[in-house]
């Protein structure tokens, strides 16, 4: 049943809906949005729009909007697919349009569909495709790219789904299969309607008619064909597109983009593919969630000369015998010679700075991120790779197009030790393949950088791995290579995608000053490196990382000092520990407070990433020493909150898992005098350490709860009966009575009817029988020596002779992997029921599916 449910939906009156489907991890739950925009209008559903203006509250809204009968059977049918076995359906954005798309495509109108990096645009493809094909009779589909990893991708994309697409071999192979109806589906590269050798007289112009005499005998590109052009801003408009329109007659074309149009080129694509089908800016995709934020900052790396006169002796030295012809073309080619000995040093302290971050920064301290390092060649990226191995730092590769031959090398040989260009290049490249390929090896690290990033933490690149869809993300990008418009578009948004809770942020480091920042002329940064792009539509794509973090600080530890504003005074620790968890409290209350208590953990987290990430460069963000001092000490105090409350709570068992990676960073920066770390409470919860080192465990408590009998005795009972809640389906009668010694002991200590020492004695005694999970071995006859014999027995009212037959007839009745199978569980129900009372069955059998034993 749940594996064919299409539609997974939660809501309340304040959050309004949420939806998913079978398997969507929390995260990715989508929010429906309804169109707003005014030149989308048309999209809008006049029922819909009638029933809400009716409506106030958000869940009622977001119903109205999503499960309209016609809306949410469309959703289902046209806007689901199973990728690779996982099933994704579309967020709002996709489906408006698609929508939008479908209207095009009735009316046999052209147009451009602009989705943001990182949006979803790949899938929009597969969903038109297939909606075309079952919509439109007659009707085939050809995705045309212009690169061939993109050609690769594509079919890679939509073989993950389940569609048989076919990949044309050249462009004979093309004609051929536009000539004949046999593949509905295929994908090409834009350069197989051209020659490779297009250099005829008359250029494309008299290649065009050249191209139509060449053609087969009554040739027609058969059925009624639409082109989906992807990347519609570069090669797909140009000779070739003109070559693709005369032998595809009167297919419709449908340019999709992932980046901005050009301003100099707007005007050309729109008369070419028509006006935008819909638009889905990177500022509305940062608002809905669907990417990240990006941080941006310069770095500045002093690089200068410190003897001119030297290097110009060393120079004329090594020219000695060259003419002034030559010796000017040398100098050329290296530009300056600042560069022949500067270069070295300034790569070094980038080395050293990134090498720092990895120390430092969130996520790549951890292991959770990775980064990209973007060269300006691939000698560059080859002087990087070995200056980062010199460091010691060897959880990083290369990724260029590249490929290491000895004949590019062979003609090298300067009769001196010293190496060349090519020959240093060949030579670190070489030693870093091992041996293997260049592709072996690349499909293996990248692999390991996204699957892994703690074992690979950083990849040098040039060109590769910054566009396509299937390119890594990352954490941080670091920039040392000039770039600008489309590249530069395409390679941040590298470090844009949704990875984790932990991942807030993507962050850009320029070590070029690609947007002029360092010399503090623009805020607009369209005037620079995304200069050929409107400012609009490049609205708040980078955002400065010091203002922004500052912004952000200081808004988490608002908002965190609201939550704990209603403790009462005097603020004391236990008023902080009750205002989050009151065992006495009730049902309704306790949800109120745990709703709290994931509140203060999850905003605690988010407050130490926003402080570490501003921890180093507090004066540059604008705070005085006294003010930082504050806002440090709030950290420190917020953070120790955080653990006891956890303790307090019994929640601690979550206590390891919680903020992985975080540990190291917050004794780096936040605890300003060495602090006791309770390293045993991130593997073992409370109990467990007490069951392991005895009443000595609890001197590992935090100060403000070991100093404090009540609040000692409260985390130790509240822990206590997490575990009896935990553990009672496993034997409900003996957690019963545990829970009912539990509670007399509670309720002496608060009249002071019994001493702290001989409390600490009984209670430490329930902590042993909880964790134990059936007491004192003794009290059982000696064949029920197993804890789920002994939990059949205790609720079977000490029937040793059943006990011990039911446990029997489990062990062989059971089926590997039985738990969860129907047919494998009524098995077993039907074996044990005939030897139990009807009423007593369900409730047996529920203490068998609780054990481990039984698995």
């Amino acid at each position: 049943f749940f594996a064919t449910m299409q539609l997974v939906m939660a809501g309340n009156d304040s959050q309004g809906l949420r939806y998913g489907t079978i398997e969507t991890a929390v995260k990715h739950y989508q929010k429906w949005k309804e169109i707003s925009v005014e030149e989308y209008q048309h999209l809008r559903h006049p029922e819909i729009d009638n029933i809400l203006d009716t409506l106030a509250l958000p869940l009622d809204k977001d119903l109205v909007c999503f499960c309209h009968k016609e809306r949410v059977v469309e959703i289902m049918h046209d806007f689901i697919v199973f990728d690779r076995g996982a099933k994704k359906l579309c967020r709002p954005h996709q489906y408006f349009g698609l929508k939008s798309a479908q209207n095009f495509v009735r009316r046999r109108e052209g147009g451009i569909y602009w989705h943001t990096q990182g949006s979803g645009k790949s899938l929009s493809m597969v969903w038109l495709a297939k909606w075309i094909l079952s919509n439109c009779t007659d009707s085939r589909v050809l995705i045309v790219t212009d690169r061939t990893e993109l050609d690769e991708q594509i079919a890679k994309v939509f073989d993950g789904v389940g569609e048989q697409i076919y990949r044309t071999k050249s462009g004979t192979d093309l004609i051929e299969q536009l000539n004949k109806k046999d593949k509905s589906l295929l994908c090409s590269l834009i350069h197989k309607f051209g020659k490779k050798s297009k250099k005829a007289s008359g250029g494309y112009g008299n290649y065009i008619e050249e191209l139509k005499k060449s053609l087969p005998k009554n040739f027609k590109a058969k059925g009624d064909i639409y082109v989906f052009i992807d990347e519609c801003h570069r090669t797909q408009s140009g000779e070739l597109h003109k070559a693709m329109k005369q032998i595809l007659g009167n297919a419709l074309l449908l340019g999709f983009t992932g980046t901005p149009l050009l301003k100099k080129d707007k005007k050309r694509s729109i008369e070419i593919f028509g006006p935008y089908i819909h638009c889905y800016k990177y500022n509305e995709a940062v608002a809905d969630g669907v990417v990240l934020d990006l941080r941006y900052e310069a770095r500045d790396v002093d690089q200068y000369i410190t003897d001119q006169q030297s290097i110009d002796e060393w120079f004329d030295a090594k020219t000695k015998g060259l003419t002034d012809i030559a010796k000017v073309e040398l100098k050329k080619r290296w530009g300056t010679m600042q560069k022949v000995l500067s270069s070295q040093s300034r790569l070094e302290k980038i080395v050293f700075d990134i090498i720092r971050d990895f120390g430092l920064k969130p996520r790549l301290s951890d292991g959770e991120g990775n980064a990209i390092l973007v060269a300006s060649s691939i000698y560059q990226a080859c002087k990087y790779y070995e200056l980062f191995l010199q460091r010691g730092f060897k959880k990083c590769a290369i990724i260029t197009s590249y490929e290491p031959s000895p004949a590019d090398v062979k003609d090298e040989d300067t009769g001196e030790e010293a190496f060349t260009e090519k020959l240093k290049q060949y030579d670190i490249y070489k030693k870093m393949l091992a041996g293997k390929s260049t592709e072996t090896f690349e499909t293996a690290v990248k692999k390991t950088f996204i699957d892994e990033p703690a074992k690979m933490k950083l990849l040098i690149v040039v060109d590769k791995l910054l566009t396509g869809f299937d390119a890594p993300s990352a954490t941080y990008l670091y920039i040392d290579k000039k770039m600008q418009d489309h590249g530069l578009f395409q390679a941040i948004c590298r470090v844009n995608r949704l990875d984790g809770e932990s991942k807030e942020y993507g962050y850009i480091v320029d070590y070029k000053d690609l947007f002029m920042c360092l010399e503090g002329a623009v805020n607009d940064y369209t005037s620079n490196a995304l200069g050929g792009y409107d400012a609009e539509d490049v609205n708040e794509l980078l955002k400065d990382r010091l203002a922004e973090g500052r912004k952000r600080l200081e808004e988490t530890l608002e908002i965190i000092k609201a939550l704990c504003e209603p403790v009462p005074p005097p603020k004391e620790k236990m008023d902080y520990y009750h205002f989050f968890y009151d065992a006495d409290a009730t049902e309704k209350e306790q949800q109120k407070k745990e709703q709290k208590r994931m509140l203060l953990y999850k905003l605690t987290g988010t407050l130490i990433r926003a402080y570490i990430n501003l921890a180093n460069d507090m004066d540059e963000a604008g705070y005085t020493a006294k003010e930082a001092s504050a806002i440090k000490a709030d950290v420190v105090f917020y953070d120790e909150l955080r653990k006891e409350i956890k303790l307090h709570s019994g929640d601690a068992p979550d206590l390891k898992n919680y903020e992985p990676g975080m540990r190291q960073l917050m004794d780096m920066y936040i605890h300003a005098e060495p602090s006791k770390k309770l390293s045993e409470f991130e593997d073992l919860t409370l109990i467990q350490l007490i069951v392991e080192r005895g009443p000595s465990a609890l001197d590992e408590l935090p100060e403000s709860i070991r100093n404090n009998e009540e609040a000692m005795a409260e985390t130790i009972e509240n822990n206590v009966r997490s575990v009896i809640i935990e553990e009672s389906p496993t034997n409900p009668k003996y957690y019963e009575k545990l829970s009912v010694l539990l509670k007399e002991l509670v309720d002496l200590r608060r009249k002071g009817a019994i001493d702290y020492k001989a409390y600490l004695k009984k209670i430490l005694e329930i902590v042993k029988n909880a964790a134990g999970g059936n007491g004192d071995a003794s009290a059982y006859p000696e064949a029920i020596n197993t804890k789920a014999k002994r939990a059949l027995y205790d609720n079977l009212e000490g029937n040793e002779i059943l006990a011990l037959g039911l446990d029997n007839i489990i062990k062989s009745t059971k089926k590997h992997a039985w738990k969860g199978n129907r047919i494998k569980e009524k098995a077993i129900k039907k074996a044990i029921e005939k030897h139990l009372p009807k009423e007593k069955v369900d409730e047996i059998f529920n203490i068998i599916k609780a054990h481990k034993a039984y698995d």
